[in-house]
């Protein structure tokens, strides 16, 4: 079944005390999105690449692609005023049926074992998130005080987010709503039930220093072997 992989890169560099937006730093002596994408045609060079940009920050990534010789296939458009709208912008190059992965442009890390679980189950069951369970004791928050909470009832959720074309599809012509956290939040509205599969540790959001060093140590470490 045809893949589409729409990658979207709209964040800024805030986080990270830098002018230059977080997928587009130096990670392993090329930019953050450059490892994204590769890992995306590494898995499937058949697939189709759509990289969701904003209109200010397009230059700039033609510059890097010339400066560093990148030149996997890749359509891009335009990112919209939130990442609901961005993503819907991606899904309108869309024309028919497949597999669509929804990924973030900072996740330079997922595994091809969870590519495969997230496009084995979305082909089977129509979707699939890649999930991880929470090493870490919870507390909710109750005013100036909190209280425990079973973390085992909870989950820490990675993307690619998968879909079959038509379960995404339909699920973006809803209008937006401010409680859409990422996509299965959307197709969930939509009245699809989501599917879970198992995500890898590394996977990582790159959002702020810290996170940049630790990716270069995974990166580094799977050159060795």
């Amino acid at each position: 079944m045809k893949k589409f992989v729409i990658i979207v890169a709209g964040g800024s560099g805030s986080r990270m005390g830098s002018e230059i937006p977080k997928q587009f730093l130096q990670l392993c002596e090329k930019p953050v999105l450059m490892h994204t994408i590769q890992v995306f045609f590494d898995f499937d060079p058949e697939s189709e690449l759509i990289l969701v940009l904003p209109d200010a920050q397009k230059n700039l990534w033609k510059e890097l692609c010339l400066k560093h010789s990148f030149s996997l296939p890749q359509q891009i458009v335009s990112g919209g005023e939130t990442r609901f709208h961005s993503v819907q912008n991606g899904l309108k190059l869309i024309q028919e049926e497949g597999i669509v992965f929804i990924h973030d442009g900072v996740r330079p890390l997922v595994s091809r074992e969870t590519l495969e679980r997230c496009n084995h189950m979305a082909q089977k069951n129509g979707n699939a998130i890649p999930v991880l369970s929470i090493n870490e004791s919870l507390r909710k928050q109750k005013g100036l005080q909190s209280v425990s909470v079973d973390r085992t009832l909870y989950l820490s959720v990675q993307t690619p987010q998968t879909f079959r074309s038509e379960v995404i599809l339909k699920s973006y012509l809803q209008p937006y709503q401010p409680d859409f956290t990422d996509d299965a939040s959307v197709a969930e509205k939509a009245g699809f039930p989501i599917f879970m599969v198992e995500g890898n540790r590394e996977n990582i959001k790159i959002t702020n220093p810290t996170d940049l060093i630790v990716a270069e140590a995974f990166l580094q470490e799977k050159v060795k072997k």
